[in-house]
């Protein structure tokens, strides 16, 4: 997916009609999703990024906070192009921010308490009665699309009183008001955030914000969700809202949240919490990257990976280099150096793990000034390459090689509809060549980034020296070279045997015995100890098998998960 946006686009009402006009290049490029900015109208109006949320039900359609359109358009634009961008074969994710609402239209009367910022459950002083911004009445927008009005207790809490003039934590009293328990523990309790902060254990609001769902479902037809600040709120909402809108929708709805915390024990905390309900943006592998790229070589690329999502629950992990609060001049900011992007997308994009997100700005590049002058340089056409070589070669096993403090490297060894097979290789150091398993046996690899002209070509085994240039990364691919239809070599290695002991190979098709020892393929030791033999198998088909060892009566099965076969080519490997 891309996110469509950063945080300093100009606020020229333009967003939509780019989105729609850039669709089917988009599509043609290789991207199957976009997340798009929040559409519903913010306190700043036409210059509201959209995360300080007035009215959910303004997308751009009625004269509130001083314009008709947000920041990137009119809701009729905003319409036109998710069909657009789905036309062409791609989902469009809504952000929904339903933690804080602001630019209330008036102050009401509460009875509050100070909490302090670092210790969100310690009080501070006695109650005190203030003017809290908490009442909206949408007077721009009247009872269209939904007569519900928000009043102080659908809230917990303000961060201004109106009559004092001060800025504060104000924690509301009355029946039912407390934070809610089940957030992040960052300061004791995170469920404050900013402005007037929603209070999503009260009846009514749950059913407002259910029924805002349906209708936003049914206004713009999105294909799922990117949840805003969800660590901030109760973390039995998000699972049931979803429940509701996917059983009365019929859809699936992907769903990624922001949980954004660098502690991956707190992302499988959220994830458990939630029963695996959606996905998360694998935080502490943006923070990898990000001290990689500033640690002038000395980072120990063994660990890229290490203490992230993308290793230890990849199927929910939606990985990224940067976004919109990460990049420079933001409160939160930590961006990737530039000479480390193309190095941490060839991570995302081209290994098996996580569902990855480019970055508008890393796309099509930014200049802004706002703390200072920031240049963000583009590396589209770096992207675009990976993009392709996602699309065409990464498929079917993946053996890793984070053996090295300074060179990382993995092949991806294809499948029956995609025979090509891939090594990339990553380094932040002074560049080397590293020998890596294909599966492809005396094939010609060519690096698609350009850096090397001259084939790099593996032995009668598969392997091959990939070589790559300092602080970059590169690409290898190559096809099998055409032998007999459906001849296969299949390869036992580290088989070591005792006397009347044997290697053979079975598997899940009849021509491996379905998984018969006593109908299994036996082996050559010719090059022992590694075993192998040529055998006529279906052509273009995939299938799992395994190594094992008969002997004396007794079986020994190879150990691990099963190898697998891509269909095509003519090698498949397999260890003891």
């Amino acid at each position: 997916m891309m996110q469509y946006f950063h945080w300093y686009l100009p606020a020229d009402g333009s967003l939509w009609q780019q989105v729609a006009a850039e669709a089917e290049s988009l599509a043609e490029a290789g991207f199957t999703a976009l997340w798009l900015p929040p559409a519903t109208k913010g306190q700043g109006g036409a210059g509201d990024v959209g995360y300080g949320i007035y009215d959910l039900y303004d997308l751009g359609e009625f004269d509130q906070k001083g314009s008709v359109r947000t920041k990137y358009g009119s809701r009729e634009e905003y319409l036109a192009a998710i069909a657009a961008a789905q036309a062409s074969g791609i989902q469009v994710y809504a952000d929904v921010v339903l933690n804080h609402k602001a630019g209330a239209d008036a102050t009401e009367r509460v009875t509050a308490v100070r909490v302090a910022r670092d210790d969100r459950s310690r009080e501070i002083g006695g109650d005190v009665d203030i003017a809290a911004w908490t009442r909206f009445d949408f007077p721009g927008r009247g009872d269209a699309h939904s007569d519900f009005k928000w009043r102080w207790f659908h809230f917990d809490g303000v961060d201004w009183a109106q009559d004092l003039g001060e800025s504060s934590i104000f924690k509301f009293r009355g029946a039912g008001k407390a934070w809610d328990w089940q957030v992040d523990t960052e300061n004791r309790n995170y469920d404050y955030l900013m402005f007037a902060d929603i209070d999503l254990d009260h009846p009514d609001v749950v059913a407002e914000l259910e029924l805002w769902g349906e209708w936003y479902l049914e206004e713009t037809g999105v294909d799922g969700f990117r949840l805003d600040a969800v660590k901030h709120i109760r973390y039995g909402f998000f699972p049931a809202w979803l429940d509701h809108l996917r059983e009365l929708s019929g859809r699936e709805l992907f769903t990624v949240a922001e949980f954004w915390s660098y502690d991956v024990g707190k992302l499988h905390g959220y994830l458990a919490a939630t029963g695996d309900t959606l996905s998360l943006f694998d935080a502490p592998l943006h923070l990898n990257f990000h001290r990689a790229s500033g640690g002038g070589g000395d980072y120990d690329m063994r660990q890229l990976l290490a203490g992230t999502l993308t290793k230890e629950r990849p199927e929910l992990a939606v990985t990224l280099v940067d976004n919109h609060d990460t990049q420079p001049c933001q409160a939160l900011a930590s961006p990737v150096a530039d000479w480390f992007k193309p190095l941490a997308y060839a991570v995302i994009l081209l290994r098996r793990e996580g569902y990855p997100n480019v970055f508008y700005a890393d796309y099509y590049g930014a200049e802004y000034d706002d703390c200072a002058a920031v240049r963000l340089r583009s590396h589209k056409a770096v992207i675009d390459l990976l993009l392709d070589a996602r699309r065409r070669y990464a498929w079917g096993p993946q053996l890793d090689y984070f053996d090295h403090p300074d060179l990382i490297g993995w092949t991806r060894q294809g499948d029956a509809e995609h025979p090509e097979a891939m090594a990339v290789l990553v380094t932040d150091g002074p560049g080397g060549a590293k020998w890596m398993d294909t599966g492809r046996a005396a094939t010609e690899f060519r690096d698609l980034t350009g850096s090397f002209t001259n084939p790099v070509r593996t032995n009668s085994f598969g392997w091959g020296e990939f070589p790559v240039e300092g602080g970059s990364m590169s690409v290898w691919v190559g096809r099998a070279p055409e032998r007999e239809p459906g001849e296969v070599t299949l390869v036992c290695s580290e088989g070591h045997t005792h006397w009347g002991q044997n290697v053979f190979a079975v598997g899940e098709i009849p021509e491996l015995g379905e998984w018969d020892p006593e109908r299994a393929v036996p082996l050559s030791p010719d090059a022992y100890p590694t075993w192998q033999a040529s055998v006529e198998l279906p052509e273009g088909r995939a299938f799992e098998w395994k190594c094992l060892k008969k002997g004396d009566g007794e079986v020994v099965w190879q150990r691990g998960a099963n190898n697998r076969y891509p269909g095509s080519g003519v090698r498949a490997s397999g260890s003891f």
